[in-house]
């Protein structure tokens, strides 16, 4: 059978097929997890995907009069095993579950889809990441509201485990910036927006679409404000996002349908101001290595370094700051004013954090509560994050900053809840509820009751087998139980003469018979009656109190988020104090100054013993807009570029950074250019890549901006990229409207002539010292620029054959000694570009007069730019050309 005829019923098909493609016709797009059982199955094409995904063996099952179709399953109990295998696999898995008792079904057991999971959308612990979120977003891309304003983005994302649900618009040319900052799992759209999408969207996301009509602005108001219970959105503060709107009613729309309608946890629409933030593209995060490194996850990245935090939401939030720098100065130096509190006072800091530490995932346990999901565990666990509090807010009573106090103020114990919880719940319940033990003795009278008989009733079997013993004169008389007929008496085939004739026998077994009394029936029926009705009363109570506790879901998740900010202020001022950084001086103006600057990874990576060598960077947009930092292969220049960057970007996160001082005038976007990398997969070549990525920066940046370029033009040959390096630094340097502080690191050690013909060009390099023919890197910047890339000493530490690097020692200089020979052939010759150019000709006799009024040496140039062959001349030589021609003009 083919894999469509296998997704589809079909005549002659048997009942339990037919139940199961007509759920699955429901649920297109879905791995259908199929409950028959103990084992969830997959049928078809469904079946051949999770064998892939999961290796698990494939067979197939009789389907009537029809065709077999294959099959695929596991057991139940194994679902919390292969289900983040399919999530994580970027599947969409739909979760089938037999919503009928099979002994009371007539027909065939009812099922249908109680919780559909997706990549961006999941509840469940094993697929969450305690200090990660886990965001789906949806895209909606319309005209805004000026008639001159270009093609605008309305993006809503939410984070199911937690409630975290926000709107905000954007230019469609900031899509992919704005999504790199949300990382989403998944995006929705639209199918005719999918390339675009594709185009913009963060890397690890999958994409899926949605049908038009759900990206309609009525239905959208009428899915949130249904949700809200509102009658408009005036309340949200997102009146004014139109197309936002549309995107956050088809992302509310989709995860209602993923959860069969409960979401109760999710109680606030958020505007996100994303002119408050700095909007960082993926390739300035790839490469600071904010949230992972490239090449070790999460170890080697900023957040390793940074991430002190002791709850799950607030390494949450830690992550959403270090990739959302602030751009409002008042917002930064709110934050910078209560690390610096904590960081004066030990004593406090301390006492903080000892609070923080038994504080669990407040956010998550609520959402569970919401839902129905909460576990006992869960809802202790709420309590004792509450019982927190008190002791919190008196310790912040002796914090001075503004944002310590207004935590302290926000901060609400709920003791309602708590005094419930503790009188409800037993101090150490168990991990389910279905193990039974959770509900306190002494909360309900009647629960009391059922636990004494059903305790007391294993006494009362305990004394009926000893007293049936003594009296029978059947010494090795047993009481046992089996869900076929019960409680029995279990006398051995040595003494069944002594069987009284009022037993009634049971079962006959190889070495004994088995009997049952009335008496024992009699308290049968009353000790299972109380077991099975402890069971259910103690599941209603509990559901009553994760109901209470649900209806403080607001209160409680405003407290989540006041702790969760506290715990990364708190992150911050003990990074600060570990790694010695120090608060910098934030201004409105262009100044950057940084004194002994650090990379706080690098210096964090190296051996015990080993010092880090600090470097200072001054830039300005007025005097030192542009530093060319020149020097050899493993010297450091990345390093310095972007320790620069990480510095300029904890500064506007609030945080410490690591320096012995620093003054940062407010950057809006921080954009970097480093490494070699290609898109195969697209057919960009590693030089087109870079391109890319140098244009992005061109046609993206202001004068505000942070640029940090590293070896631009190494991707092709050694004119052109030193051609394009030249021309990229006039522009920056020429150009008002993105004239930002750059720091270009380069091997091309030619453009350091620049520093003398563009007034705001300052020429740095690393210091290396050779010594017996060996090159040692100082790691210092210091100003000057290189003349050397000690390309074949690296090559020589790389363990490059000895014969190989002599021959490149020798080519290399007769390179810089002499020009390369003339091509043979009719073609332009080539040029040695690092000779000076020759002197004009001398004019030719019966030239053109004079022109009347102009000197000699004015008629020279003028003469020397009628002999320029335009046609013939590359742009650095046009450039060289054009400079000797104007030193010749200066000098008259």
């Amino acid at each position: 059978m083919s894999d469509t005829a296998a997704s589809k019923p079909m005549k002659g098909q048997t009942p339990l097929m037919r139940q199961y493609f007509s759920i699955k016709k429901q649920h297109p797009g879905t791995i259908l997890l199929f409950r028959m059982g103990d084992f969830y199955e997959t049928f078809g094409d469904d079946a051949r995907e999770a064998h892939k995904a999961l290796g698990i063996t494939l067979t197939k099952r009789s389907n009537g009069a029809a065709s077999d179709v294959a099959l695929a399953g596991f057991p139940y109990h194994s679902l919390d095993t292969y289900l983040p295998k399919l999530v994580r696999a970027g599947y969409r898995v739909a979760i089938c579950e037999q919503v009928e008792d099979p002994k009371t079904a007539k027909t065939i057991v009812r099922r249908d889809v109680v919780e559909i999971v997706t990549p961006g959308v999941a509840l469940r612990d094993n697929l969450l990441t305690p200090k990660q979120s886990t965001f789906v977003a949806a895209v909606h891309v319309g005209r805004g509201s000026r008639a001159d304003a270009g093609p605008i983005a309305g993006v809503a994302f939410a984070d199911a485990s937690t409630g975290e649900f926000k709107l905000a618009e954007v230019p469609e040319a900031s899509l992919a910036s704005f999504l790199a900052s949300v990382a989403p799992a998944e995006i929705l759209c639209i199918k005719s927006r999918i390339p675009a999408v594709q185009k913009a969207g963060f890397d690890r996301a999958i994409i899926t679409p949605l049908d038009d009509w759900v990206f309609t602005a009525d239905q959208a108001r009428e899915t949130l404000t249904s949700h809200f219970q509102t009658h408009s959105l005036k309340g949200f503060g997102v009146e004014e996002y139109a197309l936002g709107q549309v995107a956050a009613g088809a992302l509310l729309h989709y995860l209602t349908e993923t959860q069969k309608g409960l979401l109760p946890h999710m109680q606030r629409l958020e505007a996100y101001e994303s002119h408050a933030y700095m909007m960082l593209d993926r390739q300035t995060r790839r490469n600071l290595e904010l949230v992972s490194s490239m090449h070790a996850g999460e170890e080697g990245s900023l957040v390793s370094i940074m991430d002190r935090t002791l709850t799950p939401m607030g390494g949450r939030m830690l992550r959403q700051w270090l990739v959302r720098p602030l751009r409002e100065l008042a917002a930064i130096q709110k934050r910078q004013e209560a690390v610096r509190d904590l960081v004066a006072s030990r004593s406090l800091r301390t006492n903080l954090r000892t609070l923080l530490r038994p504080i669990g995932d407040l956010e998550r346990m609520v959402a569970r509560a919401c839902t129905g999901r909460a576990s006992p565990r869960d809802i202790s666990g709420l309590k004792e994050a509450l019982l927190q509090i008190p002791p919190i807010r008196e310790g912040l009573e002796r914090a001075s900053a503004h944002a310590l106090d207004a935590i302290a103020h926000g901060l609400e114990p709920c003791p309602d809840v708590v005094e419930l919880v503790s009188r409800a719940l037993v101090d150490e319940p168990p991990a389910q509820l279905k193990d039974g033990g959770v509900i306190r003795s002494g909360y309900h009278a009647e629960l009391d009751e059922l636990r004494a008989i059903s305790t007391g009733g294993k006494d009362w079997l305990a004394r009926l087998q000893q007293t049936e013993s003594e009296r029978t004169g059947i010494s090795s008389l047993k009481i046992g139980f089996n869900k076929v007929f019960g409680y029995y008496l279990e006398v051995t085939n040595a003494h069944k003469d002594k069987v009284p004739a009022a037993w009634i026998r049971k079962q006959t077994l190889v070495n004994a018979e088995r009997y049952i009394t009335q008496e024992l029936k009699d308290y049968e029926e009353k000790i299972l009656g109380a077991e099975d009705r402890l069971i259910q009363l103690e599941a209603v109570l509990f559901s009553e109190v994760r109901d209470h506790v649900a209806s403080f879901a607001s209160i409680l998740q405003a407290n989540a988020q006041l702790v969760a900010t506290l715990d990364v202020l708190c992150s911050f001022a003990e990074t600060a104090v570990e790694e010695r950084h120090v608060c910098p001086e934030m201004h409105e103006g262009s100044e950057l100054d940084i004194e002994d600057g650090r990379h706080p990874v690098v210096e964090h990576a190296l051996p015990p013993g080993e010092p880090f060598i600090p470097n200072s960077v001054r830039m300005d947009a007025d005097t030192e807009q542009i530093l060319l930092v020149t020097g050899p292969n493993m010297a450091g220049k990345s390093v310095v570029l972007r320790q620069t960057g990480l510095i300029v970007l904890l500064a506007q996160v609030g945080a410490f950074v690591p320096a012995k001082q620093a003054r940062i005038g407010l950057v809006d976007r921080i954009f970097t250019r480093v490494g070699a990398s290609d898109n195969l997969a697209a057919g960009e070549s590693t030089f087109l890549v870079e391109m890319n990525e140098t244009a992005n920066i061109l046609n993206n940046a202001s004068a505000k901006s942070l640029i940090l370029l590293d070896e631009v033009g190494r991707g092709t040959s050694t004119f052109d990229g030193l051609s394009i390096a030249w021309a990229i630094v006039e522009y920056l340097h020429d150009t008002p409207r993105v004239a930002a502080r750059t720091m270009f690191a380069t091997h091309y050690h030619e453009l350091n002539v620049l520093e003398d013909q563009l007034e705001r060009v300052k020429s740095y390099r690393i210091q290396v010292q050779e010594h017996d023919g060996r090159v040692i890197f100082l790691r210092k910047m210091v100003p000057g620029g290189a003349d050397h890339s000690y390309g074949i000493e690296v090559a020589r530490m790389a363990g490059l054959p000895g014969p190989l690097l002599k021959r490149s020692r020798i080519i290399l200089n007769e390179l810089e000694n002499k020009p390369p020979a003339p091509v043979p052939m009719a073609a332009e010759p080539q040029m040695n570009l690092f000779a000076p150019l020759a002197p004009a000709p001398a004019p030719a006799p019966g030239r053109s007069p004079a022109v009347p009024g102009l000197t000699s040496s004015e008629e020279d140039v003028l003469d020397g730019l009628r002999r320029l062959d335009v046609d013939m001349t590359t742009p650095l030589e046009a450039l060289q050309r054009l400079a000797e021609l104007q030193k010749k003009l200066s000098d008259t």
